[in-house]
């Protein structure tokens, strides 16, 4: 009986185990230009982001659910943000120019504001923010955010911008679950062909008037 009880209980670890390998996975996004450990196969979902400068930019929302937990990366291709407001800016009167700010040379500040206004985002939320911190996702330079909801589940969320794409992980888990960290940990990111993960040697800032840091091994 005893030696029963042990083949049953080495049997149910071993499935346990295989579903938690199925389950939590290394999804690759070439074409976003990401990769993360992910509960399954996200739903991806085509949809448009408003930046601070109200330029209307093209995003995708990869997203899924393990358990009671909730998971999703957005993604937000800023590489059209100097046509939008530079064609904006010479369609405007010198009035509107003056008022709105919105003149040639401003898509730069979007883009370097990019991070900071998706973390302001999360304020806008019926729910407490109980932390910001600043961080690094392979020396990519970004926020993180905790919230407790009303019904005091808690979303740990992080931004980056890594070749003008904001990135927006967001992970929401029971009160009393412990913090996503197989999901908040693994963000990482690939090179122009999607190929190839990339990790620099100094921090990099996603700035439109500077160079990119090395790459580490290149």
């Amino acid at each position: 009986m005893r030696l029963m009880l042990l083949m049953s209980s080495a049997l149910i670890l071993a499935m346990s185990g295989t579903s938690f390998a199925q389950e939590w996975t290394e999804f690759v996004s070439r074409e976003d230009r990401f990769t993360i450990t992910f509960p399954g196969q996200p739903t991806v979902t085509e949809t448009t982001w408003t930046s601070q400068f109200s330029a209307i930019l093209p995003a995708r929302i990869y997203s899924g659910t393990q358990g009671s937990g909730r998971y999703s990366v957005t993604v937000v291709d800023y590489n059209p943000i100097e046509r939008l407001l530079s064609e904006r800016s010479r369609s405007l009167p010198a009035l509107d120019l003056a008022v709105h700010a919105y003149g040639p040379g401003y898509w730069k500040t979007d883009v370097r504001s990019a991070v900071v206004y998706a973390m302001s985002k999360f304020l806008e939320r019926d729910a407490k923010m109980t932390s910001v911190l600043s961080n690094y996702s392979d020396l990519v330079a970004g926020l993180l955010v905790q919230l407790t909801n009303n019904d005091q589940s808690r979303t740990f969320a992080s931004m980056y911008m890594h070749d003008n794409r904001l990135v927006i992980t967001e992970a929401t888990v029971p009160r009393d679950s412990p913090p996503p960290l197989i999901f908040q940990q693994s963000l990482g990111w690939l090179d122009e062909d999607g190929t190839t993960k990339l990790r620099y040697q100094f921090i990099y800032y996603n700035d439109p008037d500077a160079p990119k840091p090395p790459i580490q091994g290149r």
